[in-house]
């Protein structure tokens, strides 16, 4: 197993160890029947029988998920040991030629119960999760990179620019800020209230400028994450609705004192 991104020198200490662990634990069983040898491009999990599991003899795999690489698959790696990979819909890819010896699933299984080999199969899956859990801690992917996340704002600074493109939504998670329409104040924006939000819905310029009153701490989300954010979260889409309506409410107020002042 090889994980894609760079990795931390005990990273390659523990692939190491886990690459000898498969050797091991198949010592001892035949192989079910002549390795398979399957060319560049392959359709690799179509090839693969389901009651099979494979030692991968020669060449490398790349393991993918939703068109995304997660990692490799060196000679001596183990190829349907779990179901994990039928639950998922993860796809095997190769860019050259491989070779798969297969074993049995039930005769491998035997063989690992009741003795030393058992502890070997749970050391090499519990590894490979480790090392993923490990990767996706250290990895950044690009869309969450250097506009996106919190920040710290100073009394006075301006959050978003009356007419700016609206790229992010904004949460103030410690603070205070104000918003302003050509010049004159039209709100407060408190603590833990979304803002920004309608530009991004409807893809238009910012209609206002909002400006910290006092020193605070935002949470930035870029656009495409938010709108996906209330899809998936109809929390987050019942909070934003409501943040809109009292925004509506107190400007109708507003315009109906203004109106019976001028009266």
């Amino acid at each position: 197993m090889y994980l894609i991104g760079e990795q931390p020198p005990y990273a390659h200490t523990w692939v190491n160890h886990l690459q000898a662990l498969p050797a091991r634990l198949l010592a001892g069983l035949e192989p079910s029947g002549p390795s398979l040898a399957l060319e560049a491009g392959t359709d690799i999990c179509a090839q693969l029988a389901p009651d099979c599991v494979y030692l991968l003899e020669s060449g490398m795999l790349q393991l993918r998920l939703n068109d995304r690489a997660l990692f490799h698959l060196q000679e001596g790696d183990l190829v349907q040991l779990d179901a994990a990979s039928t639950a998922l819909k993860l796809k095997l890819q190769c860019d050259a030629p491989i070779h798969l010896r297969p074993y049995d699933r039930q005769a491998v299984f035997a063989h690992v119960a009741g003795n030393e080999h058992l502890a070997l199969v749970v050391e090499y899956l519990n590894g490979q999760a480790l090392l993923l859990a490990d990767a996706i801690t250290r990895l950044k992917q690009p869309e969450y990179r250097s506009n996106n996340g919190f920040k710290r704002v100073a009394p006075g600074e301006m959050l978003i620019r009356q007419g700016d493109d609206a790229d992010h939504v904004f949460i103030i998670t410690e603070g205070h800020a104000e918003a302003f329409v050509d010049g004159q104040k039209v709100g407060d924006v408190p603590k833990d209230e979304i803002f920004g939000a309608m530009a991004v819905f409807t893809d238009e310029k910012r209609s206002a400028t909002v400006v910290a009153s006092s020193a605070c701490t935002v949470m930035v989300i870029p656009k495409e994450q938010f709108l996906g954010l209330t899809q998936t979260n109809p929390r987050i889409a019942h909070s934003l609705i409501e943040s809109m309506a009292k925004k509506i409410d107190s400007l109708n107020r507003q315009l109906t004192r203004q109106e019976e002042s001028g009266r």
